[in-house]
């Protein structure tokens, strides 16, 4: 486990979409895991297309890290594409799974 919180690198934003087998399998309740670990604010949430979608924040190598799990995915995910765009709004402390969009 990495305490990204201390790091002096600069904040990062990036919107996250993720495609594959990716509703169903518990990939939401990983990512809100996985930014717990690497001190990442933002969200995720499912989208009616079938994939998932996260606003990530945090240090460059906590939002690295992040992705990095995204491309893996929790155990019966099949992740086809993901799509790392910057994003520059301002993102509240914290990390939640919101409605579906």
């Amino acid at each position: 486990m990495t305490d990204d919180t201390t790091s002096t690198s600069p904040r990062r934003v990036v919107l996250v979409r993720v495609e594959g087998r990716v509703q169903g399998v518990g990939f939401r309740m990983f990512v809100a895991q996985s930014a717990a670990r690497h001190g990442i604010d933002g969200f995720v949430r499912n989208r009616r297309d079938g994939g998932v979608e996260a606003l990530f924040a945090g240090t460059s190598d906590a939002v690295h890290a992040i992705v990095d799990d995204c491309r893996r995915g929790p155990r019966g995910a099949r992740v086809d594409a993901i799509y790392v765009l910057d994003d520059t709004r301002d993102v509240p402390r914290g990390f939640e799974t919101i409605a579906t969009v």
